[in-house]
């Protein structure tokens, strides 16, 4: 089993990184293999709905040149997708809404002059976040923009483990976020 870990924090070894790198080693104890991207070291164009991609339906087809295909070949190999994420007023970093707008069409091959494949369909998503609120206040809005857009691309939305902000970063490694992450490797492994 493979998991894609889309990082969307821009700052390094801060609240969403610390608790995401707890699930990261409690994947690996799991034998699971990961693709951890940072989003803050890749050059993300926006979608620009061009359409192009919508008429190849063997892969992506996106003609924009940046990081993306890289990205796209982790995503399109991995059997989950963990969008790790600081919220921001309410929906996730900038990098990772680019991407997301960029994945619904390159995936999704639902709008072109013949409706084609969904390339990504039966993986599963998840969200790790961190956010100032609590989390149902703070993250709520993204969590279900996210069940959305699992089920539109017919991806299998396994939830969302969610901390709310703090000083002490030990809090992301220690038994709570353990407790809370298990439940999301969980799911990832059914």
């Amino acid at each position: 089993m493979r998991v894609c870990i889309l990082m969307g924090s821009f700052r390094k070894d801060r609240n969403t990184e610390t608790l995401t790198k707890t699930l990261i080693r409690s994947l690996e104890e799991e034998g699971i293999e990961v693709d951890y991207i940072t989003l803050r070291d890749k050059h993300i164009e926006p979608c620009t709905a061009c359409w192009t991609c919508q008429d190849v339906f063997d892969g992506p087809g996106c003609p924009k040149e940046d990081d993306c295909d890289e990205i796209f070949k982790s995503v399109l190999k991995s059997d989950c997708i963990i969008l790790a994420t600081p919220i921001y007023s309410w929906y996730c970093t900038p990098p990772m809404k680019a991407l997301l707008d960029r994945m619904v069409y390159t995936m999704n091959k639902y709008y072109g002059e013949v409706e084609g494949p969904c390339l990504w369909q039966d993986k599963k998503i998840g969200i790790v976040t961190t956010c100032g609120y609590g989390i149902e206040k703070g993250a709520g809005v993204f969590e279900e923009g996210i069940r959305r857009y699992a089920e539109h691309s017919k991806l299998d939305y396994i939830g969302m483990i969610g901390m709310k902000d703090k000083d002490d970063l030990s809090i992301y490694q220690g038994d709570e976020a353990k407790l809370l992450l298990s439940v999301l490797v969980d799911n990832i492994k059914e």
